[in-house]
């Protein structure tokens, strides 16, 4: 009989012999079931979702221009870049529409970015509300994306005003009324990211010290700024792009909005496969690891 399963059983013939019937007792600190940690989270979904939408309302509230910046950082980011790469380095090589092509990628690149960046401080983050409170720690990784996904919004937005805005313009086409869908399984791509990375970086607080080299390396492995398939032709290399869910997320985001069509299948099984087989995965393995998230952190 482990340590915790005796206290239990104590504490349970303690309260026996004063009359009481403890048959909900449980010990404190030890992983729950996965069917009950699930249920645990949905019960506080209202909370996760407020303070999701909280934090979203309050992190520009000391800037003089509010949440204003939501809509501004998209719009700077897409010009930087846009003035680099276009204007000075001119790798769009007579590129059609290369302006829109960047700010898609660029923007929409953003949102998996955070995930893998600041996925590994979530923990750290919360650790006041994990020392203080008893609830399901995935709640907090949850919470992150869902506040990510909230401010995204605003960000597909300000890409969609851009791309029909800036020469050469992109009219709107049916097949934008896909984005929303592509949006969902980024939205679960980011999820399962963020709760490995949240677990690792418990763990293991330098990894996140190594998030902006493995970032440089996402985008300029993504086709985020430039179209990869014309600049490298190494058969391994290629493999490994192709087996890359964010080159594959851009590439429908693109085909939509730049190209009015629906993508082929290709897309959508890798994309969507690694999105439910990451979410699934990232979760379970959060959750293996509940138990040692109520520790002293460093």
């Amino acid at each position: 009989m482990t340590q915790s399963a005796e206290s239990v059983h104590q504490v349970r013939q303690a309260l026996e012999s004063r009359g009481l019937q403890p048959d909900d007792l449980k010990p404190v600190g030890v992983r729950p079931s996965l069917s009950d940690y699930a249920g645990q989270l949905w019960e506080r979904r209202h909370f996760i979702w407020m303070d999701a939408r909280h934090r979203v309302a309050t992190q520009n509230s000391r800037n003089r221009l509010g949440s204003l910046w939501l809509v501004l950082r998209p719009l700077l980011d897409a010009a930087m870049y846009y003035v680099i790469f276009a204007l000075i380095l001119q790798v769009d090589r007579g590129m059609e529409n290369y302006a829109a092509f960047i700010i898609i990628g660029v923007l929409m690149f953003r949102s998996t970015m955070r995930a893998i960046s600041q996925g590994p401080s979530v923990l750290h983050s919360g650790k006041a509300m994990i020392r203080a409170f008893a609830f399901p720690r995935a709640a907090l990784p949850i919470s992150a994306e869902i506040r990510d996904a909230l401010q995204m919004v605003y960000t597909v937005a300000m890409v969609v005003i851009m791309i029909m805005v800036v020469p050469e313009h992109e009219l709107p086409e049916l097949a934008w009324l896909l984005v929303p869908v592509i949006f969902l399984l980024q939205f679960f791509l980011n999820l399962g990211i963020s709760c490995v990375m949240a677990r690792v970086g418990f763990h293991f607080p330098d990894l996140t010290q190594m998030m902006s080299f493995a970032g440089r390396l996402l985008m300029y492995g993504s086709g985020v700024i430039f179209p990869i398939e014309r600049f490298l032709e190494h058969p391994v290399a290629m493999m490994l792009i192709q087996a890359n869910p964010i080159y594959h997320m851009l590439v429908l985001y693109r085909e939509v909005l730049m190209d009015g069509v629906v993508p082929s299948a290709e897309h959508w099984l890798i994309l969507g496969a690694w999105a439910l087989g990451l979410s699934v995965f990232g979760f379970v393995f959060f959750w293996r690891g509940e138990e040692t998230y109520g520790g002293e952190q460093n």
